[in-house]
């Protein structure tokens, strides 16, 4: 009678991690539960202890930067750091070249139309607005006012993604860091870049009429092009029929072209004013978030992606806050009337979309344990046949072979990776003091209302 075959050890499900990673398991989350609690602290302390507010913050991240410093030359993925290098490098000159037709494109459909239509069009309907405030009325005050606090932020949610990249350091999450933050990358870019075709596609009036105004220094007329295709049919149905025949704009005052040189084609898309319109490169540089609303929204992008990587990567109790803070930045966003509830809900469910397609690039499954396994079908009979013939020699060698399926290849030199390490801590260390410092990223990613 056969014996029966030995069972394989099946690998381990993706949001484990090693037992050497078991003691600084839960420091993670207690480590990104401390970054937004004392950023929050702030807001909800007197004048008097902000000082201690301002050494606290610093301090903590002083002690992370610490930490990262010390466990860095322990690290045993750096050639995995260094091979994905050029896939981060690519997916962030992507995400910026992204954020720059954005940024244009914003402009664009927030002064096309000129002030005086921001001011006279009323915004839409959205029954999302009126459930939040039907609730006001009758959930507790308490809970009213927890909904309304501002807990969380668009550079916390940064800020908690380059936390998980880093923990890869303390093999909280599966290395590559650069893997996961290249996927990340990858994903925003491709997420604004279908959100600036949605909200080119059709200009949606604005939650908040009085923003144009108040922000930007455009004139009331629309631009010439909305003269000649949408002001007749917005102003008289029956001019439809005279646009038709004669094809000629209604007359309004000249716009201003400022001399921009190669550049001057933004022109017409920018649509500058004298008080603002001397550079294209400083004009571009000021790019604030829209007027009209984009669909869908930025805001909620980022915080999605965040917490998709959070979950797929770590896991945990941590992960599971973090979506109750998307959706409660989902509801301040929609509250606030910084976005209509579609906006929200489309972002929410294309930010996992989005993440779900792009796992080709990093995933938190250890595809060594694959190899291992692929490696031990190709020699298991063979494994067998040495066990039965005591042949010790013959059973190292096909282990050893197993193992070595298992391994990465390497190929960079210590001072290589002691330079590519040192770098990496201190551009990460820097760039978040700047974020920090500004409560938002220098290049305004939210490029919402």
């Amino acid at each position: 009678m056969p014996k029966p075959k030995a069972k394989r050890p099946t690998p381990p499900r993706a949001h484990r991690r090693s037992t050497a990673a078991g003691a600084g398991a839960g420091g993670l989350g207690l480590a990104a539960a401390a970054y937004v609690g004392v950023d929050y602290a702030r807001r909800h302390l007197p004048p008097a202890w902000w000082r201690w507010h301002g050494r606290l913050q610093p301090a903590l991240w002083g002690a992370l930067a610490l930490a990262a410093a010390a466990r860095a030359p322990f690290y045993r993925r750096w050639d995995a750091e260094l091979r994905a290098a050029p896939r981060f490098l690519a997916a962030m000159a992507l995400m910026l070249a992204a954020f720059l037709c954005e940024a244009v494109s914003v402009r664009f459909v927030s002064t096309v139309l000129g002030l005086h239509w921001h001011r006279s069009t009323a915004p839409l309907p959205d029954t999302g607005q009126w459930l939040l405030l039907a609730l006001n009325e009758k959930l507790p005050q308490i809970v009213v006012d927890l909904l309304r606090a501002p807990i969380i932020s668009l550079h916390h949610y940064l800020m908690l993604f380059i936390m998980l990249g880093f923990s890869a350091l303390f093999d909280c999450i599966k290395g590559p860091g650069l893997g996961i933050a290249a996927r990340y990358m990858f994903t925003m870019a491709v997420g604004r870049s279908l959100r600036t075709v949605t909200f080119l596609a059709t200009i949606l009036p604005s939650a908040r009429p009085w923003c144009a105004e108040a922000r930007y220094q455009i004139p009331d007329h629309p631009h010439p092009w909305a003269q000649k295709y949408y002001a007749p049919y917005a102003s008289d149905p029956d001019a439809i029929r005279r646009v038709i025949q004669e094809d000629m704009p209604y007359e309004y005052p000249r716009e201003y072209r400022p001399k921009w040189g190669h550049m001057s084609f933004l022109v017409d898309i920018l649509r500058p004013t004298v008080e603002e319109g001397s550079s294209w490169y400083h004009f571009l540089k000021k790019a604030s978030g829209g007027c009209s609303d984009l669909m869908y929204s930025g805001h909620m992008l980022v915080a999605v992606l965040t917490a998709m990587a959070w979950t797929e990567a770590y896991g945990g109790w941590i992960s599971v806050v973090i979506w109750f803070l998307v959706l409660h930045s989902a509801q301040r966003e929609i509250r606030e009337r910084h976005h209509y509830s579609v906006d929200c809900i489309v972002a929410i469910y294309v930010g996992i979309l989005l993440w779900r397609m792009t796992g080709f690039i990093w995933s938190a499954i250890d595809n060594s344990h694959a190899r291992r396994l692929a490696k031990l079908d190709k020699v298991q009979n063979r494994l067998f046949q040495a066990a039965k013939d005591s042949d010790m020699d013959e059973i190292r060698g096909l282990l050893n072979e197993v193992e070595l399926a298992g391994q990465e290849r390497k190929g960079f030199s210590q001072r290589v990776i002691l330079s590519f390490s040192s770098a990496m801590i201190v551009f990460t260390l820097s760039f978040q003091r700047n974020g920090s410092s500004h409560g938002s990223l220098s290049w305004n990613m939210e490029m919402d209302q």
